[in-house]
Order: structure tokens, then C-alpha cells, then sequence
């Protein structure tokens, strides 16, 4: 009886890995080492095919017809020699392409630069040639010999000498389709790398983003610190924290949220400038702007308001942009989204009358505001504050209009308990958040250095925990109120998402993908 789809593919599955396995077995019996300690490469794949072509540009030319049939070699003037001496080079890869034809062979060696190609010779070879028929795709071998240009115009490692530094003893994803089920490749993020080309320079990019950053904020003075992972108040947010088991002190630590009560301690003990890259936790859903866990960069100023946040940060932002990409100018699904300075500011209040026809001012408890709410089509829980009412209210009638950079500023109190109240505006703090591409980047406030004021918000938050059981408010820090009593300077702070301005500079549509290893559901 004929098998069906499911059982003939389980069975090449298995003729493939023994097949390998019967191929590692040949170079053992041979005394060749599968799997050698090292191997010394004069350069990468990049770095080879950039001096072979230096090499070019110094020759003062000839007549290739002249050349052996297997390609060229650049003959350089008043025998100048190129920076990386490209007769004798060892390179190493992986083997993503291979094509034997009788008595030699061509493959693609992949390194983390790129790919360059390799030409097998049995009559350079001679019983190393053997070699070749216990070579698979996903193999890792290094190749010794000089660089020439094929006949079709290739660049190529002409090899006198192969060795085997890892053998793979599992197939890669078929070469033409790549790696495509979207969850495999976040589950097994190495072969996406492996499959998928456009993948790894995302990262490349996100490194240096990151580099970028830090240059920024150190040419700013800013102080680079850590603080701590684990904490005994899951502070400085809204959010509900991971809790964990400290077995030494028998005490229950939580996973941090965010970094600021420790930094503002900082600035209380004298720092001027200081900030801080580092993963927090928080334990809430999964979406394409959400990862459990994901980097957070906050800043801290002495001296400073949350305008002079706003100037640093569209200042900060840009020059990313031109540093990494050499334009602010960045394409983002179908929009171009341009980072360059001035941003625009707009004010929350207006902007929610604008696009919802709200005037929150009207609405100053959570009875009437729950009520229009639900009149306009929201869902809306029995119990519900008004903060995070208005939360939903921005996030659906606001932010997805917020596409060009935007700062959205002065935010109800009843959503900013760590913020400094705005003169002249009864109920309303100095906050803002920055927006892009209708998604949230960074949020600043003038911080409250007021520690009577500070209690007392803390206890109001308390108090919705206390009424709304499924809400995240802020926490109460002892110890942070303590510190307070000693004095604060005004300070201007900045938390900003890395992970979702990675998204928008790469022009990816997932936090997913810029995350190596995005948190998955463990399987069975």
C-alpha cells in the first residue's frame, strides 16, 4: 500500500540524517577530525573579495583572453601588493551551495560578512578531492588558496587544500523556499539567520542602534549604570511583575518593571546625568508591539524639564537615523516616516476632542467617562478608573493618527503618579509620550521631587488597586520615599522602548522581529 505525504516525508527525513551520519562515519575511518578545535582564517568572506578587487583596481589591466581557463588573477603594478595578500588566503563558511561536476566543484561558503565562492580542483586537490562526496549543505569548512575571477566574472577561492571544521548532521531548509513558517523561525531564530538573508542584518542594525545611542548620551555627559534585576517593590510602572523565590534570604523578589525608582535614588545621591540599557519584565500579553520581556533605555537629568527631554530625544532619534542609515527618512509599511527635527507637539486633551469629540474635562469621574465610553462603542469592564479609560480612549481614537514623530503631551494626574503637576493646570502633569507610525516610542516626565505629594500618589494609586483588583497601578517604595526626604533636584526623565524604535529604523512589522529570541509558548 502506498504510503501517504506525512510518512514519506518523515522517511526522507531519516535517509537524509543517515546519510550524514554514514558520511561522518567515512571521515573518521579516514582520520579526519569532524569536529577540530580550530582553524585559523587569514579573513572573512567580505574582507577577501574586497583586496581581490583591490588588487584589480591597482593592475594595470591585460588581456584576459590570455588567462588559464579557470579564471584570473590581477597582476599588480611595480609588484605592489594589495593590503591582504590574496595568493594565499584561508577562508571559512558554511556551505550553502554546492555543484560538482566531475572532477571539480563549486560552492558557496557563508560566513557572517557574506558569501564567497570556492573552486574544488582534483588536479590542485589530488586526494583531498575525495573529500567532496562526504561534503553536505550546512557543512563548515575552510578552504586554502588564492583568489581569482572565474571566466562568468565571480570572484572565487581558487582552494589548494580543504579541511572540515564542523559537519552538520541535519539538512538545511530547502534553499529556494527558505525558512518560511513564521513560528519555526522565531522558535529556531539560527536557521532563519541560516535561510533567510534579509534576517541578520535587522540585528546588525539593532547593535548598532543600540552603539549609537550610547554615543549619543555619553557625548551628552550622561553616566552609564546598573541597577538592580531583582527587586522587593516592582516599581516605576504600570504593570504586573514576574515574582520569583530568593531561597538565601527567603524572601520573594520580583523581576523589575522598569529601572527609574533606582535611578532617581541616584540622582537624590548626586549624579547629574545618568541612564540605563537594560531588559525589564512585565508580565503581560503577546502582540506585535508586546514582548514579556524586552530592552528599556531611562534617563535621568538634574536641572532639567520634560521640554528639554523632548528636545534630546527628536535630537537623540534623528541622529540615529543618519548615523545607522544616512537618512531620516524612513520607509515604515506604507508610509515614509521622517525623523528629522522639529517633532510636532500636541496636546492630549485637544487631540482626544479632536478625534473622539470628548472632552474629558466633562467627564471628571469614572461613572460619566465609563459611560460615554460604552455610548461610543468601547468595551468597557463594571469596573474601570477613568486613567485607564482614558488610556483606551487615546489608544483608539489618538495614536493611530500619531504616524509623523509626534510628542503627546500633559496627561491627566490619574495616570502619571511619578509626574510633576502642571502650572496652571489643575489636574494635569508634565508628561508626554512620543509616538510614531501610530505606536508609542518613549514617555518622559518633569519627575515629582515633592515626597509629601509623592506619598500621597502612591496612596491614591493603593486605593484604585484596592477598588479595580484587575488594574496595574504604581506601587508604593518605601525605601524611594525615604530617599526622597533627602531632596531631589527638578529632574527631567526618558524611558524609551528600544525594541520598538529597532521596528520602526528597520522597517519591520513585529517586535518579533527584532527580538533574537522572542518569548513562545513551550511545546509539548
Amino acid at each position: 500500500m502506498r504510503r501517504g505525504p506525512p510518512d514519506d516525508m518523515s522517511d526522507r527525513q531519516d535517509d537524509l540524517l543517515t546519510s550524514r551520519q554514514s558520511k561522518l562515519d567515512r571521515l573518521r575511518e579516514r582520520h579526519i577530525d569532524p569536529y577540530p578545535p580550530r582553524y585559523h582564517r587569514t579573513c572573512d568572506a567580505a574582507a577577501a573579495i574586497a583586496a581581490f578587487e583591490a588588487a584589480e583596481r591597482q593592475s594595470q589591466g591585460g588581456d584576459d583572453g590570455g588567462e588559464a581557463a579557470d579564471g584570473v588573477r590581477p597582476q599588480l603594478e611595480h609588484g605592489e601588493q594589495p593590503e591582504t595578500d590574496i595568493s594565499n588566503l584561508s577562508l571559512a563558511g558554511r556551505i550553502v551551495s554546492m555543484r560538482v561536476m566531475g572532477r571539480a566543484a563549486f560552492l558557496d561558503l557563508q560566513d557572517a560578512s557574506g558569501t564567497v565562492q570556492a573552486l574544488l580542483r582534483q588536479n590542485n586537490l589530488g586526494e583531498g578531492f575525495d573529500l567532496v562526496k562526504d561534503l553536505d549543505l550546512g557543512d563548515h569548512l575552510g578552504v586554502a588558496g588564492a583568489m581569482i575571477r572565474t571566466r562568468t566574472g565571480q570572484v572565487t577561492i581558487d582552494a589548494h587544500s580543504l579541511t572540515v571544521t564542523c559537519k552538520g548532521m541535519r539538512p538545511l531548509p530547502e534553499k529556494y523556499h527558505g525558512l518560511r513558517d513564521v513560528e519555526m523561525r522565531y522558535r529556531q531564530r539560527y536557521l532563519d539567520m541560516i535561510a533567510n538573508p534579509e534576517v541578520m542584518p535587522v540585528f546588525v542594525q539593532r547593535s548598532r542602534i543600540v552603539s549609537s545611542i550610547r554615543n549619543f548620551l555619553n557625548n551628552r555627559g550622561f553616566l552609564e549604570v546598573d541597577t538592580p534585576v531583582l527587586v522587593p517593590v516592582a516599581g516605576g510602572a504600570h504593570a504586573r511583575p514576574f515574582l520569583t523565590h530568593h531561597n538565601a534570604l527567603d524572601e520573594e523578589l520580583y523581576l523589575r518593571i522598569a529601572t527609574e525608582l533606582y535611578l532617581k535614588r541616584l540622582i537624590i545621591g548626586g549624579f547629574d546625568k545618568v541612564y540605563e540599557l537594560g531588559r525589564v519584565f512585565r508580565n503581560e500579553g503577546i502582540d506585535q508591539d508586546h514582548n514579556p520581556e524586552f530592552t528599556l533605555l531611562e534617563s535621568y537629568e538634574a536641572y532639567a524639564d520634560y521640554n528639554d527631554v523632548m528636545e534630546m530625544v527628536e535630537s537623540m532619534v534623528s541622529g540615529i537615523a543618519l548615523d545607522v542609515l544616512g537618512t531620516t527618512r524612513v520607509p515604515h509599511g506604507e508610509d515614509i516616516i521622517d525623523f528629522a527635527p522639529p517633532w510636532s507637539r500636541v496636546q492630549l486633551r485637544d487631540e482626544l476632542l479632536k478625534h473622539s469629540g470628548i472632552d474629558i474635562d466633562n467627564y471628571p469621574d469614572d461613572a460619566s467617562l465609563s459611560a460615554q465610553a460604552r455610548e461610543m462603542g468601547l468595551e468597557v469592564a463594571p469596573l474601570e478608573s477613568r486613567g485607564r479609560l482614558i488610556d483606551k480612549l487615546l489608544s483608539t481614537f489618538v495614536e493611530p493618527h500619531l504616524v509623523q514623530p509626534t510628542f503627546l503631551m500633559d496627561y491627566p494626574e490619574v495616570m502619571s503618579p511619578l509626574a510633576k503637576a502642571k502650572p496652571g493646570a489643575p489636574g494635569y502633569v508634565e508628561r508626554f509620550e512620543a509616538f510614531a507610525a501610530g505606536m508609542e516610542i518613549a514617555n518622559s516626565y518633569t519627575e515629582l521631587n515633592d515626597p509629601a505629594v509623592q506619598r500621597a500618589r502612591f496612596e491614591a494609586q493603593e486605593e484604585v488597586r484596592a477598588r479595580y483588583e484587575d488594574e496595574e497601578v504604581d506601587r508604593t517604595d518605601e525605601d524611594f520615599l525615604l530617599a526622597m526626604e533627602y531632596g531631589m533636584p527638578p529632574t527631567g526623565g526618558l524611558g524609551m522602548g528600544i525594541d520598538r524604535l529597532v521596528m520602526l529604523l528597520t522597517s519591520q512589522p513585529s517586535i518579533r522581529d527584532v527580538v533574537l529570541f522572542p518569548q513562545m509558548r513551550r511545546l509539548p
